[in-house]
């Protein structure tokens, strides 16, 4: 661990985990022992000890009696959990398994979500979808994408919500730093921002005409442009056998 000066003390955690996703700790290694941070930053070992805790709390590390803090798997993470998205957010960038792993969940997950918004969708649910897209829609050639990830990230968290079921509006909250860790580095990426407008105009379209189906293979269509963007080869799950295979879908 790099050295850290005592009035960074809230940062132990997050430099811990800054060098874990930077590669610094593999899954499997050991971190340094609770003694050698308090040597480096300066601090009481009661603050260091909680700090460790957060990340064991986390699913980060765990605690092996005699020997110290191992790294664990990534699948082991607590990736839900509020503190553990935030660290996501923040340090997770080019961290690609971390991207692939997100990417994957959403694509088995938001085109149903997306057919649930279809079947659901209030005025005011509607209202919300319009109104992120045509933020989309006004920033998205701006060379800083910060307002246009912003309404992007706007955008599917509405879709959560059209739901209108507890738990996926509840996951959509826990949701949100995930969404935007990708949604801020394929904007960065894409070579084509408007094919991806386009894409989540046709998904807001869907669910505005009440097409359950049409919403399923669009909201497909924008998570595979994500992929593309971040140079991702993975495989959505299986169309369900109830839609058409040839509604319409643009990859």
């Amino acid at each position: 661990m790099k050295d850290t000066a005592p009035h960074d003390a809230h940062h132990v955690a997050d430099q811990l985990i800054k060098e874990i996703l930077d590669g610094r700790y593999q899954p499997g290694d050991f971190i340094p022992k609770e003694l050698e941070i308090c040597r480096q930053s300066g601090l009481s070992r009661n603050v260091v000890r909680r700090h460790l805790g957060a990340l064991v709390n986390g699913g980060i590390i765990e605690r092996i009696s005699g020997y110290g803090s191992r790294v664990r798997e990534f699948s082991q993470w607590h990736i839900l959990d509020p503190a553990v998205t935030d660290w996501l957010t923040r340090f997770a960038g080019p961290h690609l398994e971390i991207q692939r792993e997100i990417l994957s969940f959403r694509l088995t997950v938001e085109p149903w979500v997306a057919m649930m918004a279809a079947g659901s969708a209030t005025a005011r649910d509607l209202v919300a979808i319009e109104e992120a897209f045509e933020g989309m829609q006004h920033h998205h050639l701006e060379e800083d994408t910060t307002r246009h990830d912003h309404c992007d990230v706007s955008f599917h968290v509405a879709l959560y919500y059209a739901t209108h079921n507890i738990v996926w509006s509840q996951l959509s909250h826990v949701l949100r730093p995930s969404i935007h860790l990708l949604v801020s580095q394929s904007n960065t990426r894409t070579l084509d921002p408007g094919h991806s407008l386009e894409s989540h105009r046709r998904l807001m379209d869907a669910v505005r005409m009440r097409q359950p189906d049409e919403a399923y293979h669009a909201a497909l269509t924008v998570l595979e442009n994500t992929a593309r963007a971040l140079n991702m080869d993975i495989t959505p799950a299986p169309t369900p056998v109830h839609l058409p295979l040839n509604a319409p879908h643009v990859g």
